[in-house]
This record gives structure tokens, C-alpha cells and sequence, in this order.
């Protein structure tokens, strides 16, 4: 028999690779200039962790800083007050080992689909024939081998959406920022979508901080269910949901006893805020 090259992980060494991986928001505020120059807050005192592996997503009414809060996990804005730590260095520039997918398409539409998806791993360095490999290797995973010489604009938007999908998991991130990803898609296929992303990160468990509006698509998703104010943003009520891993199949689990009564409770705690939202948009009293 021949020999193989064993490598040993330590304890430690996994503990440190975990502990990398956790999102600490403590005290969270942002304010905005606005045109007329007065002070806008977005955020006020937002407080939640987001322990290693740990699919978490976040709820709120419109213009409660759901997003806002995204891009300061990413480095790519900064807090007014309070802090954003990542494996326990604050948040101070773009965060390594981050990937984002935002609520529109981040494709070049020059490139190719395979061209799209190796980009994370040009920059970073990695040969181009093999990061043309694994490019290929993950639009197998998201079913969309024979695709790979298409252009954006030659695919449905649940196609695109698995594009920006393997981009971002290609990097083999240790967190996953998710804003809106399945928002625009139909209702059968953000279902589908959803399968996928499951099925997904169930093989290498990044921590997820997902942002929806979709209350029953975050209790099917998530470890951890976090509900925001109305603006300005803070956090009400976080909820562990504690449906079994793997869930299967997000259409039927939406059936399940558990499920309904923990989206009937997380609604009654977002249901306030969702109404004081419209009435302010609308022009009522809030």
C-alpha cells in the first residue's frame, strides 16, 4: 500500500481557525449627512453576535439599516459610534476572508460566466488554469455546467443568481454576507435558490449574516433569527430557531408545527415595526 502524506490539525489550530470566523457588532451607531446638512441616524446601538458557522439572518421594516449594517461587517463603511469585530480585530478596512453578495448582480457583463466566477481567485493570486478549474468545478455544483462561455445578460435571473452564488463561495470564505440575495426572484424560484444555498453551505459552514425582508425565508434559512426596529435601526428581539440541520426542502418545511409557530412569534414581535414603518412612508404618525 502506499504511503500518504498525513497533515495534523492541532486542537488549537481549529479553535483559532473557528474563532476567525465570529462577527461581534457591540453598540453599533451610523449617522449620515444628509443634502440639506442635517444629521440622519440609520443605526442606534445595535448589538448581536454572530458565532463561527452560524447561519444568522436579519428582519426589519424598510430603512432600518439592515444593509447599513452589512457594509460595515465588510469594512467598506465605517461605525459612528461603537465597533464591528471579526475573529476579535476590529473592523478597520476590508475584511479578509469576507465574501459579499449584494441585492443586484454583481457580474461584469464583458466576461464570461467562467470568467466571472474565477475572478476571486485571479486576484487573489491563484493561477489562471487553476482558477478556471475551480471556476468550473463550482458552476457544476450550482448546476449550471455548459454555461460557462454565456454572458449575464444571456441568463434568467435565478441563473445569474447562481452565478454570483459560486463567485462568492469559490473564495471559500470564512463569512458570507448576504443582502437581499433571492429578492427579486419569483417565489418558485427563490425556493429553489434556497435549497441550493443550504445545500451549499452545509459542506463548508461558513458563518452567514443574510439580510431579507422575507420573515418565512429567514426562519427557513437561519440558526438565529435577528429582528430590527424601525428606523433608526436597533435590535428588538433575536429568536434561536431550533429546527433540525439538514432542513430539507424549504417548501415543506414551512408545513412543519415548528416552523409555523416560530414565524407567527417572530411576527408578532416584527409586526409593530413593519406598521410603524408604512405609516411614517406614507406620512402617517409613527
Amino acid at each position: 500500500m502506499a504511503a500518504r502524506n498525513i497533515v495534523a490539525t492541532s486542537p488549537t489550530a481549529d479553535r483559532t481557525d473557528q474563532e476567525s470566523a465570529r462577527i461581534e457588532i457591540s453598540g453599533l451607531t451610523k449617522r449620515f449627512l444628509t443634502p440639506s446638512g442635517e444629521v440622519f441616524t440609520a443605526l442606534r446601538d445595535v448589538s448581536f453576535t454572530v458565532e463561527p458557522g452560524q447561519f444568522c439572518a436579519v428582519v426589519g421594516p424598510t430603512g432600518c439599516g439592515k444593509s447599513t449594517t452589512l457594509s460595515m461587517v465588510s469594512g467598506l463603511d465605517r461605525p459612528s459610534e461603537g465597533s464591528v469585530k471579526v475573529g476579535g480585530r476590529e473592523v478597520d478596512g476590508i475584511t479578509d476572508g469576507v465574501s459579499y453578495m449584494f441585492q443586484a448582480d454583481a457580474l461584469l457583463p464583458w466576461k464570461t460566466v467562467l470568467a466571472n466566477v474565477a475572478m476571486g481567485p485571479v486576484f487573489r493570486g491563484v493561477a489562471k488554469r487553476v482558477a478556471l478549474e475551480s471556476a468550473r468545478d463550482w458552476l457544476r455544483r450550482v448546476g449550471l455546467t455548459g454555461f460557462e462561455d454565456r454572458y449575464p445578460h444571456q441568463l434568467s435571473g435565478g441563473m445569474r443568481k447562481r452565478v454570483a452564488m459560486a463567485a462568492a463561495l469559490i473564495n471559500e470564505p470564512k463569512i458570507l454576507l448576504m443582502d437581499e440575495p433571492f429578492g427579486a426572484l419569483d417565489v418558485q424560484t427563490k425556493a429553489i435558490m434556497s435549497n441550493e444555498l443550504l445545500g451549499l453551505w452545509e459542506q463548508s459552514r461558513p458563518s452567514v449574516l443574510f439580510i431579507t425582508h422575507d420573515l418565512d425565508e429567514a426562519v427557513a434559512l437561519a440558526d438565529r433569527v435577528v429582528v430590527m426596529t424601525s428606523g433608526p435601526g436597533s435590535v428588538k428581539a433575536v429568536y434561536d430557531i431550533d429546527l433540525p440541520r439538514p432542513r430539507g426542502s424549504v417548501q415543506e418545511i414551512r408545513f412543519e408545527p415548528r416552523f409555523l409557530e416560530l414565524q407567527h412569534q417572530i411576527w408578532d414581535t416584527l409586526r409593530e415595526e413593519v406598521e410603524r414603518a408604512y405609516a411614517r412612508t406614507a406620512g402617517g404618525k409613527a
